[in-house]
């Protein structure tokens, strides 16, 4: 193990969801990296709904937290150990972290979709613990090297983006095309960052919040609708592509009738298991319906898109929290005018 710190006994401090609302402050031991494994010193953590969800009801779906973990899985640091079979070089090297260890033998991950790995350990998903610490362990080619312009909070939320550049490449967003974007929290306001960077002519995006409308507009959006007075199901003309990033029934409804002719749909937020959508619609105009499960190699991408200014991630940060004050970072979403918590994991 090649290594700027030397892990053999030493701990570190990590922010541990005990129980449903509850947190902690523990020493853990530093973990070792084995083979093709980097040992990464956790720079910034971005706050997600997931982690969320699981910090105020225990589970989403079928996940069920059932013992002690991290939360906390958008994030950046710098490579502070390697194991065996990495370049030595890379101590020391700023990373942002695709959180997922696939098994690389499945049939999923040989067609080239490890995001569907049935044996995928991502970060802080039960029962694999998260980035609410001080190191964390990766796959070395999961370790992406960042630009020194790039900032330790932008790198942390490439994890996001990459999300929305696994959505615009299912909504086929391309030059000229059109999009609606249900929801313009975090996730709805990076999707219409990156449907601008993909070459959307026209980005809708709707919410029933006007400070969030009108915020929406400053990262792309070039018509806002609030759904509780506008008509989205009558949008004319009608989009190309629909993203739901609010897991609001009556937005995917109404979102679904606002695509035109062969367009597509792209669910991406969290919501209810199951609920009724326009069956009849979607035959009839054959439109593709879809959903966004994390993603597959979008981390170069991300990067060049940050790097090259087409879209600003910094922006989006609004408030900082130490191990500390982790709970008020996830209740921080309370608050109409957050929009990105990051943990500074110190």
């Amino acid at each position: 193990m090649t290594a700027t710190i030397d892990s053999a006994g030493a701990t570190m401090r990590a922010s541990v969801l005990t129980g449903v609302g509850t947190l902690r402050v523990e020493d853990r031991p530093v973990p070792a990296p084995g083979p093709h494994q980097v040992l990464v010193e956790v720079a910034a953590v971005g706050v997600c709904g997931s982690d969320v969800h699981y910090y105020r009801h225990g589970r989403i779906g079928d996940f069920v937290v059932e013992a002690p973990m991290i939360l906390g899985h958008e994030l950046s640091g710098r490579i502070a150990a390697v194991g065996d079979g990495v370049d030595p070089t890379r101590a020391g090297q700023r990373v942002a972290v695709e959180p997922q260890h696939p098994c690389r033998r499945c049939a999923q991950c040989t067609a080239g979709r490890y995001n569907l790995c049935p044996q995928m350990q991502f970060y802080a998903t039960p029962p694999i613990d998260g980035a609410f610490c001080r190191y964390v362990l990766i796959d070395d080619d999961m370790a992406h090297p960042v630009p020194d312009s790039m900032s330790d909070e932008a790198a942390a939320l490439l994890e996001p983006l990459s999300v929305a550049i696994a959505t615009m490449r299912k909504a086929h967003v391309a030059p000229g095309t059109s999009i609606l974007i249900a929801g313009a929290g975090p996730i709805g306001v990076i999707c219409a960052q990156a449907a601008r960077a993909f070459g959307a002519a026209r980005i809708v995006v709707s919410d029933l919040v006007a400070a969030r409308r009108e915020r929406a507009r400053a990262f792309g959006a070039t018509e806002v609708l609030d759904p509780a007075i506008d008509d989205v199901a009558a949008l004319d003309p009608k989009v190309d592509a629909f993203v739901d990033a609010s897991g609001a029934a009556p937005a995917v409804v109404s979102g679904i009738k606002a695509v035109g002719p062969a367009g597509h749909v792209v669910l991406v937020g969290m919501g209810a298991e199951d609920y009724p959508v326009p069956i009849g619609y979607i035959q009839s105009m054959e439109i593709s319906v879809t959903g966004v499960f994390r993603y597959t190699d979008t981390w170069p991408a991300a990067i060049h898109l940050v790097n090259s200014g087409a879209v600003d991630l910094d922006a989006l940060v609004t408030a900082r929290y130490d191990l500390d004050h982790v709970a008020e970072a996830l209740d921080s979403d309370s608050d109409p005018a957050s929009l990105k918590s990051i943990v500074v994991p110190r």
